[in-house]
């Protein structure tokens, strides 16, 4: 594995890149004495981050430097879940999981042994690279990951056919932004730069969402509406548009199919029908549709908290086909986005090999449901390998998960920086190295910058990287030795070669190695509603691909499976009055810092906020002790009485680690069901009842 002089410098500047899931992906400058990180700070080169960044980053050498960072292999020698180990060699451990994976392959199948990951580090070769490879020649069970943003990404690529949207340094012309379902002051800080550079030639930020967070507070105009509503609020929009000839007949007759169509299906979506599903006065619908059809640009901040609902691909579905009915995609600043990723699409089968699979028709398993696959699948999975990931935290039903990794008969391994949760059911614990320690390649879901890591501290302990462990265990498989052999350069610019994006164009491994950061080609932007790859070249208002599936081909408002819309329905309702949204916090990502005592104080620990209707209604006060509960689990923590959001809906932010002194896992309130697109996780699907202590 090569290096780079930056891991020699003992004191002075090097520069890094923010390894977290964030859109923003930050240009980093690392501050070295003696050898250590000792500041972190943002590089003011970089063209999009420009050396600002956010608390997380600033005290990721805490996390680095750890004291409960894992050093060295672990082999349990408790009971599961117990967290007791001991030391062993890297020989000892790569041996044991290559005999264990050997007698499970002869006696159940190689389909019996499933990868559980995601994106934990954002590295590609720590997660798209030889880990793909090792499980492919091993013939493994494929884990769908669609945790995070799949029913969004389903429900966009389904009307756009790509996925990729406005790119950042338009927004900055916009005259009225919209953030929906995003909090994008927490969580993408960068783009709310560009939205003040809009704000200061007169745009106007309006933030639609289920709850009064930083991002309400700061923008202009906070809409709040019910959970899982947000389909019907654009059709109301829709259909104001339509009606008071706001939309771009011209744009719409030749770039989109289906307009026909939709002017008539949303007839029936009026502001009074709207109001009552939302909670949004009728009133704020009228003004909200004026103020965005008669806008000169206009764009949208697609957030991620509205897909994760059970109809979460038709929530972002439907808000994707605003732009296309007012013409927004031809005015400077308008548009809108969910991800960009697709514009830095690399060659995924030259990193992962597919081919390397003995048979392609093996079983995937989905991993929000991992609870009732470990605990139903037949034939049973028998080995977990779990890296860049916490299920035990952040997967739905959390107790169900829990009971599946308790199984004596299943084989766990798990590589991490912490003894997580998840670690503390592993049979083998592995040291895994930080972002700072190896050589990775990054690029962002929103900007269009590549960036090259390499290592710029000398490992901790005995750890390493993703791609160091699966070259070791696929060599001691006795898998192609060239292949599981190469470096992170090779890999790199295996990537990198991919003519089919021609996004890509210009980006190469020498350039990388000069610059850190270099810019996708971005020619083919100016053909973008060209060459949107749907099945009729057009945005598909009317979908017929959906049709075909079962869905709707028409944007349509779909109520949950467990929900409130205005009126109490029967079902679990009348069991579960509240609707529970467990939003992302401030200081936390996902899981990641939640055992740094930094952030923790900073965050003070996990609190329910409640509408002062709803606690009055359970005789409850501000700092009350609940619980909180339904038939999956309960949670206990202090009430926080507020009007930050609608009556029916409580909150609690952030995922907090179980083996804490108060553990909180708000996961064990939330349902493995999956959404109406993109089999994705749902979340904020989920109703439960409170109780004063």
């Amino acid at each position: 594995m090569q290096e780079n002089d930056y891991i020699h410098v003992a004191d002075g500047v090097v520069p890094a890149v923010c390894p977290l899931d964030c859109p923003d992906t930050c240009g980093l400058l690392l501050h070295k004495e003696k050898g250590r990180i000792v500041k972190v700070t943002g590089n003011p080169d970089h063209p999009i981050t420009r050396g600002a960044i956010c608390n997380k980053v600033r005290h990721m050498a805490e996390r680095v430097y750890h004291p409960e960072r894992l050093l060295y292999p672990m082999r349990r020698t408790g009971p599961k879940g117990e967290g007791k180990f001991e030391r062993i060699s890297w020989d000892e451990a790569i041996r044991e999981i290559t005999d264990r994976y050997k007698d499970l392959i002869r006696q159940n199948g190689p389909e019996s042994i499933l990868p559980y990951s995601f994106y934990g580090n954002m590295g590609i070769l720590s997660v798209d690279g030889m880990d793909r490879r090792f499980f492919n020649a091993l013939g493994a069970s494929r884990l769908e990951q669609t945790i995070c943003n799949a029913a969004g990404n389903a429900g966009w690529v389904a009307t756009m056919g790509f996925n990729g949207g406005t790119v950042p340094e338009e927004t900055e012309h916009a005259e009225l932004f919209i953030v929906w379902g995003g909090n994008i002051v927490s969580t993408a800080m960068h783009q709310v730069v560009m939205a003040e550079k809009a704000r200061k030639r007169g745009a106007r930020i309006i933030v639609i969402d289920v709850h009064r967070n930083r991002t309400a507070q700061w923008g202009d105009w906070f809409i709040p509406l019910f959970p899982g509503t947000d389909a019907a609020l654009a059709l109301g929009m829709m259909h104001v548009l339509f009606e008071r000839g706001l939309t771009d007949e011209a744009f719409m007759a030749q770039y989109t199919t289906g307009h026909e169509q939709l002017r008539e299906h949303v007839k029936a979506y009026t502001p009074d029908k709207v109001s009552a599903i939302t909670g949004v006065p009728a009133e704020d619908i009228i003004r909200l549709a004026e103020m965005y059809g008669q806008s000169g640009s206009a764009y949208i901040h697609i957030g991620n908290g509205l897909q994760h609902h059970d109809n979460g691909g038709m929530n972002v579905r439907a808000i994707t086909c605003l732009p296309a009915v007012t013409g927004q995609w031809k005015r400077r600043g308008g548009g809108a986005a969910r991800s960009n990723s697709g514009y830095a699409k690399l060659n995924s089968a030259a990193l992962e090999r597919p081919d390397l699979r003995p048979d392609d028709g093996v079983r995937s398993i989905n991993m929000n449901r991992i609870g009732a696959a470990l605990m139903e699948a037949d034939p049973p999975i028998r080995s977990l390998f779990v890296y860049c990931s916490n299920p035990l935290v952040v997967a739905p039903d959390t107790e169900q998960v829990e009971r599946g990794f308790a199984r004596e008969d299943l084989f766990t391994v798990v590589h991490d920086l912490f003894m997580t949760d998840t670690a503390r059911y592993a049979d083998i614990v592995l040291p895994a190295a930080s972002s700072f320690e190896g050589t990775d390649i990054y690029t962002s879901y929103w900007h269009q910058y590549v960036q090259l890591q390499e290592p710029v501290i000398e490992r901790i302990g005995e750890s390493k990287t993703n791609v160091e462990l699966f070259a070791m265990l696929g060599r001691a498989m006795g898998f192609d030795e060239r292949i599981f052999s190469e470096t992170e350069e090779e890999m790199i610019r295996r990537a990198l070669d991919y003519p089919s994006n021609p996004y890509l164009q210009g980006v190469t491994w020498d350039g990388l190695k000069e610059q850190r950061f270099v810019k996708l080609d971005m020619t083919s932007y100016t053909r973008y509603l060209d060459e949107l790859g749907t099945p009729s070249g057009r945005i598909e208002l009317y979908s017929a691909a959906l049709e075909r599936s079962g869905l709707p081909p028409l944007p349509a408002y779909i109520p949950l499976v467990e929900g409130y819309d205005g009126e109490r329905r029967p079902g679990p309702l009348e069991r579960y009055p509240l609707m529970f949204i467990s939003s992302p916090n401030h200081h936390f990502l996902n899981s990641t810092f939640a055992n740094v005592d930094k952030h923790q104080k900073l965050e003070r620990g996990p609190q329910l906020q409640m509408h002062p209707a709803d606690a009055r209604e359970r005789g409850i006060e501000d700092g009350d002790m609940v619980t909180v509960w339904n038939d999956r689990g309960k949670i206990e923590m202090p009430a926080k009485v507020s009007d930050l959001m609608l009556p029916g809906t409580v909150i609690s932010q952030g995922l907090w680690w179980g083996n804490q002194d108060r553990p909180q896992r708000v996961n064990v309130l939330t349902p493995d069901r999956l959404s109406d697109m993109g089999k994705g996780a749902t979340f904020f699907s989920a109703t439960v009842d409170v109780k004063r202590q």
